[in-house]
């Protein structure tokens, strides 16, 4: 403490303590920005209310994408960095206050994601059978919170299937309820899993686009995947590839579009054949209303043209599409962490350049990054950018004096320990991560995701006992 009480700048032996909020990519990357500067001494703590890092890494990149999930090896390397310290399996709220956890740290910085679904918000979408595509993917990835009971009636029985939404998740869900068990075995999908799938009977999936293919937010390496499953046809009706005016130029300017119809146009002589799943992508359908009474039976969809602003409008005319089962994928939103400000309408945390704001005014010592700063687009690398652009503002703040070390406290792991809660550490994720490759050598994978909670955490305790 300076001679006027002016808490000191951060030095190799008094560092800026920083907590993280969310170990996901958004999280790992803001911890990664803080370690690679040297100019602001920092100790940084990631924190997630799960046992594991790696948040949709682990928990929402389909198991059947394997290069794509290979990432955690990435960011598995910034975990290691001797100034970071994992503290998993503590909820903000819970096991400890927002209040509670500033006063422990100089900066808090919160990336805990996007993690509700948006609703359709029609007739029949609370009925069995019917889900959100958070629920669908938390359950194929083994997330610890997904409802195994919900998402396995509803999968039970079903021979068709109805996604609605084009982008990369809603493929994702097709893909996966359209692949083999033969597919699907070297993943590291739970065996329930495995065996819930293998068992559903599905023949045919329909994924619905509201409006046109130049509107379809997904890739086109996500959509080349789609014909080269083992036992899928792709069928595209050439009628709903037409362009109007306004779609042709969206088409011409935006080489993702203009890939996308190319390889579109290249599946409209494709037809079904006896014995294989029909994949069927259907553009201008917006749903209206589920069908049925005790389960979901149908959907019924209005023909949609889209106007000059890119929206989808109405043309009343129906048609009834059969599906036993219903995933919509038309989005993710925040919510707030208590205590934490969250725009209801745009679900992310009101900020500038990354400074949360509180009543319109930058909040000293709080900042956000990832989905919850910006809302659920991009893929992950968008979130290096992001993240930087936010530690980028904190470092900042600490080098004009916004930000400085208010003294010694108590040990967050210690303080959380003393009052009840479990952090998992690094060492115990190691744990964790080994007891899921012995699980997966069992069958012959590299992994198997190991999906209950306490399971997680009779392999943390384990390591915990062994060093004791």
């Amino acid at each position: 403490m300076a001679d006027d009480g002016t808490p000191p700048p951060p030095s190799a032996a008094s560092p800026l303590r920083v907590a993280v909020i969310g170990a996901g990519p958004a999280g790992i990357f803001a911890a990664d920005a803080l370690t690679r500067q040297s100019d602001v001494p920092v100790a940084i703590d990631l924190i997630d209310r799960l046992p594991t890092p790696f948040g949709l890494v682990r928990h929402g990149i389909a198991p059947d994408h394997p290069k794509m999930r290979a990432i955690r090896d990435t960011l598995h390397r910034s975990l290691d960095h001797p100034l970071v310290r994992f503290v998993g399996n503590v909820e903000i709220g819970t096991d400890i206050t927002l209040d509670e956890l500033r006063r422990h740290v100089d900066a808090v910085v919160y990336t805990y994601g996007a993690a509700l679904d948006r609703q359709l918000g029609i007739e029949g979408e609370d009925l069995p059978g019917s889900l959100a595509a958070t629920e669908f993917v938390s359950w194929y990835c083994g997330h610890p919170d997904a409802d195994r009971e919900r998402v396995e009636s509803a999968l039970a029985g079903a021979r068709s299937a109805v996604v609605v939404g084009v982008g990369n998740v809603a493929l994702d869900v097709g893909r996966v309820l359209a692949r083999t068990a033969e597919e699907l075995e070297p993943t590291d999908m739970p065996q329930h899993v495995l065996d819930a799938l293998a068992a559903a009977p599905i023949e045919e999936v329909t994924v619905l686009g509201r409006r046109g293919p130049a509107q379809a937010t997904f890739t086109t390496q996500e959509l080349r995947e789609l014909d080269g499953l083992a036992d899928a046809t792709v069928l595209v009706d050439p009628a709903e590839l037409e362009l109007d005016p306004g779609s042709e130029e969206r088409a011409a300017a935006d080489r993702n579009v203009s890939r996308n119809l190319a390889v579109l146009r290249g599946w409209t002589d494709h037809s079904a054949t006896a014995g294989r799943v029909r994949l069927r992508l259907r553009f201008f359908r917006r749903p209206v209303r589920l069908l049925g009474t005790d389960r979901v039976t149908g959907v019924e969809v209005e023909r949609t043209a889209v106007d000059g602003d890119g929206r989808a409008m109405g043309t009343g005319e129906l048609e009834v599409v059969p599906a036993d089962l219903v995933v919509r994928s038309v989005g993710y939103r925040g919510t707030p962490l208590p205590g934490l400000p969250v725009d209801e309408r745009s679900g992310t945390v009101p900020h500038e350049a990354g400074r949360v704001l509180r009543d319109g005014r930058p909040s000293p010592g709080e900042y956000v990054a990832g989905w919850i700063k910006r809302g659920p687009t991009g893929v992950v690398g968008h979130n290096k950018h992001d993240a930087r652009e936010t530690i980028a503002g904190l470092l900042a703040d600490a080098a004009d004096g916004t930000l400085r070390v208010r003294g010694p406290v108590d040990d967050l792991v210690e303080t959380l320990q003393a009052g009840g809660a479990e952090p998992v550490l690094l060492e115990n994720w190691r744990a964790i991560d080994a007891a899921e490759q012995s699980l997966g050598a069992t069958r012959g994978r590299a992994r198997t995701t190991m999906h209950e909670r306490e399971a997680l955490l009779a392999a943390a305790r384990a390591a915990a006992a062994a060093q004791s």
